[in-house]
């Protein structure tokens, strides 16, 4: 069995009602094809169907009909140019072409054509019509045409900041004429953290007030939380209150395949803020370009380090009245370079934490507004049941439940939906061909049996919420329990407790079927996990001694480092794992045995009713009130214990 605890954070709901600005129509999409359509029919028709030819009808002689024509004195002029083409009129005004053959080298011919009186003119050779070279030139006109307009349909598509294709520039966002409708209103909880940001809108508008005490206004302010804690709603509010030009873009659109871009699109960011100061920045997942900086040589990323170089460059850079504060998130602050959080870059650290009870319950509220809720639906409660949950999580969760009562034809939400939107999204789609054998079912029931009874005796375990044998996505049965309040801190007896609540279903296998079963193997993997903890970083064995080895592996100050610890210290600490495990699982089967009768009562319960709740269990075990918890009306529990099979067990 094993008890997995989940913090969660808000993420604020929809803004508040506005009736938005209705965008002008977009052009119809054959508009972008006329104009280099008309260029190539334009192309094809000087080239091939030359306007400014002169039309003329003109009889052709061969060589032998045109010295005939001469003999005769029926030839007037005679115009012959360098290739020996004829061309001239006859006596009666009619013109004629004709093509001497050069390779005959007739001398003949010009005494003949003096002798008849016939007027000869010749040309200059490499003398051509202005038409002539345009013509010439037209093929790289048209290609210089069509690369300029491919750099400017480029350029519309990433921003309109030009260049071909917009290699080299930045891919921001601009909220400049039409800014995110966000608003600090429309966040629940978090009022320190907006707090915070607040000082960056009001500086940028209202300089002078900070100039007057000699303050400078943060030049970098770095916001860090788990994920789905509303990092990216806050910084959209700010666009929305700052009243200021606002250039939103994530980390990952700085770095390309060429080394040298994302320098580059950094230069190009920065330059068109200061040109629109007062103005921010904000950097979404900041760790894809500000992670900490190798030693270099072979295997080290030059484009990513290049461009974490000039951001760096550009963040110490600003003139002191420039009015461009950088705001950046990233839930892996522990990643990022020294040199971008020092003092001067990133001066200020926004913690966005999981949001508490109350946070939680505002919104829930948000995220409830546009939806119908029953009037069994306490969203007090629903927050009580959820510890762990992000804003991101709630959100889901809401939109989990009203998919569900959609699914049975309703539109209001009960709390049942929410109830049945909480296992799905914990433990899975509830699977009815996913059918248990009879011995199988009755192998479930004893063993979440167990869980629950090892954790309603155990004075310092979470009590016990809901337990179900329904199978749901890969686990056969859960048990849940649901914390008295959120714990910041755990002391020893709580996790010594938890891990025999953890192997309480292994127990109660061997108690009452005389053999384990596959299904704790979830269970074993969980309790193993949170005993190596115990002795490895939290200093609860006296035999290891009060020193922590941190995680095991490459660590942050050095990436390449494996086990920090000697062999020998390692074997203390299994050691003292084994002893952990076998202590928790010898105080499980202890209680089982003293209260077998009460565990076969739990169990009779379960086959029968496939899911019990707290006060089913204070009722069977008579354990007083506050060591159970009814079933919440919605979220999750905040530790479960599955078991699944083969290799499953609790979670």
């Amino acid at each position: 069995m094993s008890a997995s605890h989940r913090t969660a954070s808000a993420r604020p709901g929809p803004p508040k009602d506005r009736v938005p600005t209705p965008a002008p129509p977009s052009p119809p999409g054959w508009r972008r094809w006329v104009l280099p359509i008309g260029v190539a029919i334009a192309f094809t028709a000087v080239l091939f169907f030359n306007p400014f030819e002169k039309k003329t009808t003109a009889q052709n002689f061969s060589y032998t009909g045109f010295v005939s024509e001469v003999t005769t004195d029926k030839v007037s002029t005679a115009t012959i140019n360098s290739t020996g083409a004829v061309s001239g009129k006859l006596k009666g005004g009619v013109a004629y072409t004709s093509q001497i053959p050069t390779a005959l080298n007739d001398n003949a011919l010009s005494a003949l054509l003096v002798q008849h009186k016939v007027q000869v003119r010749g040309t200059s050779p490499g003398k051509s019509s202005v038409v002539s070279v345009l013509l010439s030139l037209l093929p790289f006109l048209f290609i210089i045409g069509v690369f300029i307009w491919i750099g400017r349909r480029g350029s519309k598509q990433l921003g309109g900041l030009g260049g071909i294709m917009g290699v080299g520039k930045s891919k921001a966002k601009v909220y400049d004429e039409e800014r995110p409708s966000t608003q600090f209103a429309d966040i629940a909880g978090y009022e320190g953290s907006k707090a915070e940001v607040m000082e960056v809108v009001d500086f940028l508008k209202h300089p002078k007030r900070y100039a007057r005490a000699g303050a400078v206004g943060p030049k970098g302010v770095l916001m860090v939380g788990p994920p789905g804690t509303g990092k990216t709603l806050l910084a959209r509010a700010v666009a929305g209150e700052a009243g200021v030009p606002f250039f939103a873009l994530s980390g990952s659109s700085f770095v390309e395949m060429f080394v040298g871009v994302g320098a580059s699109r950094v230069r190009d960011l920065f330059t068109e803020a200061r040109k629109r100061a007062p103005s921010i920045i904000f950097i979404d997942e900041i760790d894809a370009i500000g992670g900490r900086r190798g030693p270099g040589g072979f295997g080290s990323n030059d484009e990513r380090e290049q461009t974490l170089n000039q951001l760096l460059s550009d963040m110490d850079g600003f003139e002191p009245g420039a009015s461009v504060v950088v705001m950046a998130a990233t839930n892996r602050a522990e990643i990022l370079d020294a040199a971008l959080l020092r003092p001067g870059r990133f001066d200020r650290t926004v913690e966005i934490p999981l949001p508490n009870r109350e946070e939680r319950t505002a919104i829930l509220a948000i995220h409830g507004k546009s939806k119908t809720l029953a009037p069994d639906v306490d969203l007090d409660v629903v927050s009580r049941g959820t510890p762990g949950f992000s804003g991101a999580d709630l959100a889901n969760l809401v939109n989990e439940a009203a998919i569900n009562a959609v699914r049975d034809g309703r539109h209001v939400l009960s709390a049942a939906d929410f109830d049945a939107a909480r296992d799905r999204l914990l433990i899975g789609r509830r699977d009815a061909s996913n059918a248990l054998l009879p011995e199988e079912k009755h192998a479930v029931a004893v063993h979440e049996a167990g869980h629950a009874l090892v954790a309603v005796l155990s004075p310092h375990a979470d009590p016990v919420a809901k337990v179900t044998i329904l199978p749901r996505g890969a686990a056969l049965g859960v048990t849940e329990q649901l914390p008295e309040s959120e714990r910041h801190l755990y002391s020893e007896s709580h996790l010594t407790d938890s891990l025999a609540v953890r192997l309480g279903g292994r127990a109660a296998e061997i108690v009452v079927l005389a053999e384990p079963s596959t299904g704790a193997s979830n269970d074993l993997l969980s309790a193993t996990e949170l005993a190596t903890r115990m002795v490895r970083e939290w200093g609860f064995s006296t035999t290891v001694g009060p020193i922590s080895y941190g995680p095991e592996g490459p660590s942050r100050d050095n990436p390449f480092a494996g086990r920090p610890y000697a062999e020998e210290t390692q074997r203390s600490i299994d050691q003292e794992v084994a002893r952990l495990l076998r202590a928790a699982e010898g105080t499980a089967t202890k209680l089982i045995r003293e209260n077998l009768d009460v565990l076969h009562r739990v169990i009779d319960l379960l086959l029968e009713r496939e899911t019990i709740d707290g006060a089913d269990l204070a009722a069977i075990t008579g354990v007083p009130e506050h060591r159970v918890r009814e079933l919440p009306q919605t979220p999750q529990a905040a530790a479960m214990t599955a078991t699944q099979p083969e290799h499953g067990g609790t979670s």
